[in-house]
């Protein structure tokens, strides 16, 4: 079983139970809930989700509730730093390919773990990453 990194949108439908999930996307979630997987989240997104509920495009809570599931070890979803690492392999995504900074850290996130990143954004599929979804 191969470990994953996850899109700001793809841990959003996870944690909503969104049908908008992909089935292989979900399949991984679901691996990361048996203790199979481990799926890494860029500490970006949760500034993005953070964002998002300012905006009120997503509940106050689901913030909150993760906080909660992570705090308790409760998860198989660890945070990926934004290191010197990840860093360094934002010159391998474009910036033509990926130009909006947060999809960047993610992409670069997933390049630098060497692991599959979970995401449906076709910018980021573009860019020669390995998908799921």
């Amino acid at each position: 079983m191969t470990d994953y990194v996850t899109d700001t949108h793809s841990l959003i439908w996870y944690l909503e139970g969104s049908p908008r999930l992909g089935g292989k996307a979900k399949a991984a979630f679901e691996f990361c809930e048996r203790g199979v997987a481990v799926i890494y989240m860029p500490t970006i997104c949760l500034v993005e989700i953070f964002y998002l509920q300012e905006k009120g495009r997503i509940p106050y809570t689901l913030l909150n509730q993760f906080y909660t599931e992570l705090r308790a070890g409760i998860t198989g979803l660890l945070l990926a730093d934004l290191s010197l690492e990840v860093i360094d392999a934002l010159a391998h995504i474009a910036r033509d390919d990926v130009p909006d900074m947060p999809d960047r850290i993610i992409a670069a996130t997933a390049f630098s773990l060497r692991l599959p990143l979970i995401t449906r954004d076709h910018k980021i599929v573009t860019s020669g990453l390995s998908i799921i979804w």
